[in-house]
């Protein structure tokens, strides 16, 4: 049996990489583990571990990750414990690939913890670009750290190859997130109505904002302006939780306070689910904030995206996002773009830059064919006409 082990700390990373799981799951020649940390643990960040538990998925290690400060040196020390207790982990399952999703700083620990482990890495979504975002550079380190490459698309792909990896480690297999959207079983409006204890009035936002690691403030000004103009906008908000980044405090106190203030219209929703947040995605007016779910998944499911900020600033755009900066004044006029009906017509051609359903069943099969054994991985030196 080949084991295939996964590394989640995040519900947004979990909902991305569930599909790539229960594929692993289903093929009789390989063994599913998983090594759950991060905010899954987090009561404060909704406690998302139940979500894998409910999904059916046994978690075979959990690792502790304390999320007591949002300072710098409280992060770092966070993934001083990731990195430890993914060593351990390691140790104990001898898995023959482990498998990371994105660029959040755990997962470079947990990177780490493999490469000393000679465990080799799979890694998903790399060569993709996040300008305003420590993540950015994670991104990369981690790509350097792994084996083998699924990227979401071409041009991402061609980057990871540019960085030195040879092309027959490298595949555009597509993002996983149409996975999940081709295979949801929608929750009624009614329904998720009664889970958030709000009616949804026309027009609904759907918010996700995470700070901006790269600036001074994290981000705190612009979400303050980002929520000054939905509160001129009428209709229902929903907001969910801030990652668990740099300056993540205030912007979540922040958050918490606009929707206290506002009962009536305005609620914040620590963790949604994978299944009612894109079922929710389809009843709201427009996708808005800095998420890459406003990119990858919002265009897919035909809802207009206002995508605020540098934070993804370089990631491949569909016509139906909307790039604004991050006054008051520039994200109403994007809002109101938005929800015209010309760009709704644009939206409801449901398009893409990241691909076709099917990325999970690509990058088992991958999977089930590589040579596991670690080897010496060459760099690949490539040239362009200004080089020479």
């Amino acid at each position: 049996m080949r084991r295939i082990a996964f590394f989640t700390s995040t519900r947004a990373e979990y909902g991305l990489i569930k599909p790539i799981m229960a594929e692993v799951a289903s093929r009789a020649g390989l063994c599913l583990q998983v090594i759950v940390s991060g905010t899954h643990l987090s009561e404060n960040h909704g406690s998302t571990w139940r979500e894998i538990a409910a999904d059916g998925f046994s978690i075979d290690e959990r690792v502790e990750m304390t999320i007591s400060t949002d300072d710098s040196e409280g992060v770092a020390l966070s993934a001083a414990q990731v990195l430890a207790g993914v060593a351990k982990a390691l140790v104990r399952l001898k898995p023959d690939v482990l498998m990371l999703l994105g660029d959040r700083y755990e997962l470079l620990a947990a990177a780490q913890a493999a490469t000393l482990a000679r465990v080799p890495i799979a890694h998903i979504h790399g060569g993709e670009a996040t300008e305003g975002a420590i993540d950015e550079s994670i991104r990369h380190a981690i790509t350097k750290l792994a084996q083998w490459h699924f990227a979401a698309a071409e041009p991402y792909a061609h980057r990871i190859r540019q960085m030195g990896e040879a092309t027959e480690r490298v595949w555009n297999v597509g993002a996983p997130a149409m996975d999940n959207i081709a295979a949801l079983e929608a929750v009624t409006k009614d329904e998720l109505e009664a889970f958030i204890g709000m009616p949804l009035r026309a027009p609904t936002f759907l918010v996700t904002y995470h700070p901006v690691t790269l600036k001074d403030d994290s981000g705190l000004s612009a979400m303050q302006a980002l929520l000054a103009a939905l509160d001129a906008s009428g209709g229902s908000i929903v907001i969910t939780g801030a990652n668990a980044d740099p300056g993540a405090r205030a912007i979540r106190a922040s958050l918490q306070d606009f929707a206290t203030d506002r009962a009536n219209r305005v609620t914040l929703v620590e963790s949604l689910g994978s299944r009612r947040y894109l079922s929710l995605m389809r009843h709201v007016a427009v996708v808005v904030g800095n998420s890459s779910s406003g990119l990858l998944e919002a265009p897919a499911v035909g809802t207009p995206t206002v995508d605020i900020g540098p934070r993804q600033q370089g990631r491949l755009r569909a016509p139906s996002v909307l790039h604004c900066g991050e006054s008051t004044a520039e994200i109403s006029r994007a809002l109101e773009v938005a929800l015209s009906a010309d760009h709704r017509r644009i939206a409801a051609r449901c398009e893409s830059p990241y691909g076709q359903p099917g990325a999970s069943r690509r990058i088992v099969d991958i999977l089930e064919a590589v040579d596991v054994t670690l080897r010496t991985k060459p760099f690949v030196d490539r040239h362009c006409a200004a080089d020479v």
